[in-house]
């Protein structure tokens, strides 16, 4: 039944489920059913960096056949944070109550949606956390991720004075009218240390974040984006977003700097979206 005619529905939050896809063919699809299953009055925004493998083709199919289903194509590989902030003004936009974000791969897995909007009904921001009790890696990762993800995730709770246990996983709900405080020109992020750095302007802003445990699973199908240079730009901007926080801000100034005075990730030319409404 549609969501606008459903009564049930009038009473719930209205959530939008946002996934960023590069090369997520063979996964797009059967996730969408998935989230569906546990989610199924959500609506779900694809945003696709012009996939090779036709992820986009397949994301305007899924829109054709299944309702509030919308999407954002967009001209290359831009970065997981801008998705993200194309996420956040799509959600504003439209008035969604919640925004809820997961990885594309199935590492995330759509069982675990429910806690986390069960955990929003005291929270502003509910992460699914690997690094709380009950919370884990099926098969543990190797050690180039273990090494990133402990090393980063420390480094954040030092350098932002986040108390969060996981900073920097992707699977995380978020209220809306929180995230419309924020001012997305402050964001520096453009890669991975979006996860930590969005956490970061959260706080500031007043956001009750909490977490609930969710076992992170080895991707379906594809190969992972992530790679040590990606790692080796986020702990630069999370080191100047500490410094920004530590240092006396001049009157009148933000305590991060203005969009001009800081240093942001490199990013290719600037996109070209289209928008499937």
């Amino acid at each position: 039944m549609p969501e606008s005619t459903n009564p049930r529905a009038q009473d719930e939050p209205r959530l939008l489920v946002s996934l960023a896809t590069y090369n997520e063919a063979g996964n797009l699809e059967p996730l969408v059913e998935t989230i569906r299953q546990f989610a199924p009055r959500s609506s779900i925004l694809v945003i696709d960096d012009n996939s090779p493998d036709g992820t986009g083709r397949i994301a305007d199919q899924l829109a054709q056949s299944l309702p509030s289903i919308h999407v954002i194509h967009r001209a290359g590989k831009l970065g997981l944070g801008t998705a993200m902030l194309e996420a956040i003004a799509f959600a504003i936009a439209n008035s969604y109550d919640y925004l809820l974000n997961l990885d594309a791969d199935f590492s995330h897995p759509p069982r675990f949606i429910p806690a986390l909007l069960d955990g929003m009904r005291d929270h502003d921001v509910m992460i699914g956390s690997r690094y709380v009790p009950g919370g884990g890696v099926e098969g543990g990762f190797n050690f180039k991720r273990k090494f990133m993800s402990t090393g980063i995730n420390l480094y954040a709770r030092i350098l932002l004075g986040l108390s969060s246990k996981d900073n920097s996983g992707a699977f995380r709900c978020y209220r809306v009218s929180k995230l419309a405080l924020i001012d997305p020109a402050l964001v520096r992020s453009r890669g991975y240390s979006f996860q930590e750095e969005i956490l970061y302007w959260c706080k500031r802003v007043g956001c009750r974040i909490g977490e609930t445990p969710i076992l992170f699973e080895n991707r379906r199908s594809g190969s992972s984006k992530i790679n040590m240079r990606e790692a080796a730009w986020a702990l630069w901007i999370l080191f100047q977003l500490g410094l920004a926080r530590l240092a006396p801000s001049p009157a009148g100034t933000s305590a991060a700097q203005s969009p001009h005075q800081r240093a942001k990730e490199p990013v290719p030319d600037r996109e070209t979206v289209a928008h499937r409404p």
